[in-house]
């Protein structure tokens, strides 16, 4: 039996990752994460293969020309996001469930191509007050970087209403709660 497709989408500094690290922790659920690629440089401890596939821009943009990607965008200019078909479509045969991590743009898209066979989730910080303090917080980003991921959070925010579920991460165990409450319930539901 062919598995289901997760999508969530998020501004960064909303908690997604963290969500998604505790329930790929849920072996009951037989979730994977599909690993996304990015002509970003890595952060911190990132790996190439194990957080995202980091590739160049040419290359990035090699693999667009060739039809590899199920959904991409250029996020800034030369910092593209993408989830690579072959890895989402070889998994969802095997029988696995898989997670993918994706701008609201890529989710909203992925979303119309698997309809029922794929659940979106939008995890919501409670403010964009609170998304500033978890972004300084963090210490990963410049000032200057810092200040447009939170204008570009302004605009993904608009989307939350075209996801299955909006999960708002104000107390994490609670959203960590409901996000596994409603994912146990699409994995039960046949097509």
């Amino acid at each position: 039996m062919a598995g289901k497709l997760i999508i969530f989408s998020a501004p960064s500094g909303s908690g997604k990752s963290t969500i998604i690290r505790f329930l790929l922790e849920k072996q009951e659920l037989n979730l994977h994460f599909s690993i996304s690629a990015t002509s970003r440089a890595p952060r911190g401890t990132e790996r190439d293969g194990v957080e995202y596939y980091f590739l160049s821009p040419d290359e990035f943009r090699q693999k667009i020309a060739a039809g590899d990607f199920l959904e991409y965008e250029e996020v800034y200019t030369d910092k593209y996001y993408g989830t690579l078909k072959s890895e989402v479509e070889r998994r969802l045969g095997e029988g696995e469930n898989v997670v993918l991590d994706v701008d609201v743009v890529g989710g909203c898209n992925v979303k119309k191509m698997y309809g029922g066979r794929a659940l979106s989730v939008f995890i919501q910080p409670p403010s964009i007050e609170v998304l500033r303090e978890r972004l300084v917080g963090r210490g990963t980003d410049a000032p200057d970087v810092i200040e447009s991921r939170l204008a570009k959070a302004e605009y993904e925010l608009s989307f939350a209403g075209r996801f299955d579920v909006v999960v708002v991460n104000d107390r994490l165990e609670e959203a960590e709660a409901k996000a596994l409450e409603v994912i146990t319930q699409f994995l039960k539901r046949d097509e």
